[in-house]
């Protein structure tokens, strides 16, 4: 049967038809959704673990102990599984292991634009690079083969275009291969010096097996026409290509981005009068074909950064752009802000008004940093709120102490909150965090963590207390308050930094967004005790806006927090 996909989705059938048995992954966008759909077959067991280190460590385990397995996260989150990542390549697995991330060129919800094809070359692995749904599929059941062909784990890498278009897929049934039985091997697996040094060359052996599957492999292919010019690119740039030159050039698709061939690429290079490269982000092609000699067109002419487009190829390639409208530039701007009935409003109005230093983390709560709350001066990468105040604070002390708090999601704490936290209990700064627990994962889509009682399909599942977890790794101060309660707010963090004494405030309030969360009824204005002082407007409530000089609310979208209420000393703001 044929069906129209995501590239996401696609890639959990390709899981689901391979065989895979084990899925372990931390959602980020764009590469969430591979587990979420994986996780809709019954076949497959999936989870979302603490952080991505862990996803990639337990599907190690699973390879060795003879089952097909994956782990999945985007760019940003394979820097937090370097560690496994580059040992791994060194032990090799037993059963077939794929390793999905999922770059963001252009930097639609990421806070780098790293190109992650360097982690490939690095860790001397295989990295397969989809074009479209069908190959996400395809190229799934591909990876496994070369993983156990070569006894590797293979990468496969998606992009935020990839990962979230739809094109057509053609489903077939589940073949799961015989488990692979698990053998004691400890000059295979034990990676200390004495054993991982005779590893090494079996992985450069490995590298040169590998060039020359690459040079015959239909993961790459040829496709003729006007031999006046040659282009060799990949993944989405492919589809650009496509679109703009159609049979008027020569092109080389890679679908096996490292190790890259050599004589395909020679031999392609000769048909053709121009050579050009096309790929987003850094030069890795470019690269490789310079030092074989090859005389290219590339980054001399394309941008290092963002994400490429059919206009943008043919311009830079002096193809005429087709004629098209832009939507006029007078248009209003709209700018990303907290939803209405954010929990955490209320949290950052507070810190804002104490002028409070505030060093923040990843998560849908780093919108505190922009008007008109602008509460939030650092966001680093996961965990590192926590990690630089200690920092920030032994530096400067008494100067800092007093006014600096960390904030940071209940999930990025989960994910590498507890180090820092503990370096803090450990060394005594006198620092105040705040975990934001909205009881979810929020800004990748409502995904359960560990400590909101639930797995990956909504089951009971072990649960972490926060408060219990603080105090037991050394934090005598651990407060709870409710962030739609400002008076509350002010008044426990004005404590907790006066004490000279590591604290932790929890901000508990569920996420507005989540189903089972029963909200009030919208707020309504009285406009006769109104006298437009834009006092509620401090808040960058969505729901409030000005109005022939008053205060109006949006029922549609007020949930009746009664924050902005609040504020108002006039009564203007009331409940229905």
């Amino acid at each position: 049967m044929k069906r129209l996909m995501l590239g996401n989705q696609a890639f959990a059938r390709g899981l689901y038809e391979a065989g895979c048995s084990v899925v372990s992954s931390y959602p980020g966008t764009p590469s969430t959704e591979v587990t979420e759909e994986a996780a809709k077959y019954d076949e497959i067991y999936c989870e979302w673990a603490p952080n991505e280190k862990v996803a990639m460590e337990v599907a190690f385990g699973a390879c060795l102990a003879g089952k097909r397995s994956f782990c999945g996260m985007k760019h940003v989150g394979l820097n937090v599984a370097a560690d496994p990542l580059f040992t791994c390549s060194y032990t090799g697995v037993n059963a077939g292991m794929i390793i999905c991330v999922a770059d963001d060129p252009g930097m639609h919800s990421s806070q780098n634009e790293q190109d992650s094809r360097h982690y490939a070359m690095a860790a001397k692995v295989p990295m397969l690079e989809p074009a479209d749904s069908a190959e996400a599929r395809d190229f799934v059941k591909k990876a496994y083969e070369i993983s156990e062909t070569f006894d590797t784990p293979v990468i496969m890498k998606m992009c935020t275009r990839v990962a979230h278009s739809q094109s057509v897929v053609e489903e077939h049934e589940r073949v799961l291969p015989e488990r692979k039985a698990y053998e004691k091997n400890i000059a295979k697996y034990v990676m200390m010096p004495g054993n991982a040094i005779r590893r090494h060359p079996f992985v450069e052996e490995r590298t040169r097996k590998l060039i020359e599957f690459a040079e015959t492999t239909d993961l790459n292919r040829v496709e003729m026409g006007d031999t006046k010019l040659g282009i060799i690119t990949s993944s989405t740039s492919y589809q650009y290509v496509k679109e703009v030159f159609g049979e008027n050039a020569c092109i080389l698709k890679l679908g096996m981005i490292h190790p890259l061939p050599e004589k395909l690429i020679l031999d392609f290079a000769a048909k053709v009068d121009k050579l050009v490269i096309v790929e987003e982000l850094d030069p890795v092609i470019e690269e490789h074909c310079k030092v074989l000699g090859l005389t290219v067109t590339g980054k001399d002419v394309l941008p290092l950064e963002g994400e490429f487009s059919q206009n943008l190829i043919a311009e830079k390639l002096g193809v005429s752009v087709p004629a098209s409208r832009k939507l006029e530039e007078s248009l209003p701007g709209r700018p990303p802000v907290m939803c209405a009935g954010c929990p955490h409003r209320g949290l950052f109005f507070t810190l804002a008004k104490n002028k409070c230093t505030v060093l923040g983390d990843i998560g849908c709560y780093t919108l505190g940093a922009v008007a008109p709350l602008s509460a939030m001066e650092m966001t680093l990468c996961m965990g590192a709120s926590i990690s630089s105040i200690h920092g920030f604070n032994k530096a400067l002390g008494a100067e800092s102490e007093g006014k600096t708090v960390a904030v940071i999601g209940d999930s990025t704490f989960m994910h590498s909150g507890m180090t820092g936290l503990a370096n803090i209990a450990y060394n005594q700064s006198n620092s105040t965090v705040i975990i934001l627990d909205n009881s979810i994962t929020g800004m990748t889509g409502h995904q359960q963590n560990p400590t909101t009682g639930y797995n990956i399909k909504g089951d009971p599942a072990g649960k972490i207390d926060l408060e219990a977890l603080c105090r037991a790794m050394g934090f005598e101060r651990v407060r709870v308050v409710d962030p739609y309660d400002l008076a509350q707010c002010d008044a426990v963090i004005k404590e907790e930094l006066a004490v000279a004494a590591p604290s932790v405030i929890i901000s508990r309030r569920p996420c507005a967004l989540l189903k089972y969360v029963k909200h009030e009824k919208p707020l309504k204005v009285v406009c006769e005790n109104c006298v437009g002082c834009k006092s509620c407007m401090r808040l960058g409530c969505p729901a409030i806006s000005i109005k022939d000089g008053k205060a109006c609310i949006d029922t549609t979208l007020c949930v009746g927090c009664g924050v902005c209420k609040q504020l108002c000393k006039f009564n203007a703001l009331q409940n229905q």
